[in-house]
């Protein structure tokens, strides 16, 4: 979810800055690149953005599944959540 928490309030920028549709796309770094805004990102949150783009892929498909939850424990968990609460924060704040 937190993968969709960060596509869609990225989404909602790209239009609020390009005044368009946004891409049909799931990759976060795709948008923010179409969008223009990749790189007002510092370098941490770039790692953030790549560490989340194949979360929501590979929970889609069973085979990758179970290797995403064997990755994952609670203090990662909380670490991701807490990182996406930051970055929507960040976004938000331009909205």
């Amino acid at each position: 979810m937190c993968h969709q928490t960060i596509e869609k309030i990225f989404k909602a920028y790209f239009v609020l800055l390009k005044n368009d549709n946004a891409p049909y796309s799931h990759s976060l770094s795709y948008i923010a690149k179409k969008g223009d805004f990749y790189n007002e990102f510092v370098e941490n949150q770039k790692k953030f953005i790549d560490q989340l783009e194949p979360l929501n892929i590979e929970t889609r498909y069973p085979l990758h599944k179970e290797r995403l939850l064997k990755s994952l424990n609670e203090d990662k968990c909380r670490e991701i959540i807490n990182k996406t609460r930051k970055l929507q924060e960040w976004i938000k704040l331009k909205l």
